[in-house]
């Protein structure tokens, strides 16, 4: 018992964890992990209803791509931006160009 609430020690705890090696996570992965927590398709769900939901989630995914992109680059902007006006021209330039 924790602070008077006690633990349901009969379901597992289920986490997992998500790396990558020398750079950041895509907009095309962080969709997928999101995809994964926003919408659920039940193995035992009838076919139809299955093929609707995966049409669905690809648009919901294409959608969350586009807009994290348009997200990363007003963000590298609104940097380049604070950058040139701090002096930083040439930092501001190679940002600007990722």
């Amino acid at each position: 018992m924790i602070n008077g609430i006690q633990a349901n020690t009969e379901q597992p705890i289920e986490f997992k964890v998500y790396t990558t090696n020398d750079r950041g996570f895509t907009p095309e992965e962080i969709a997928d992990r999101a995809l994964d927590k926003f919408i659920h398709i039940s193995d035992t769900a009838d076919e139809m209803v299955k093929a609707q939901a995966l049409v669905y989630k690809e648009k919901i995914r294409a959608l969350l791509v586009f807009y994290m992109k348009e997200a990363i680059r007003s963000d590298r902007t609104t940097l380049s931006g604070v950058l040139s006006k701090q002096g930083h021209s040439d930092i501001a330039r190679i940002i600007g160009k990722l």
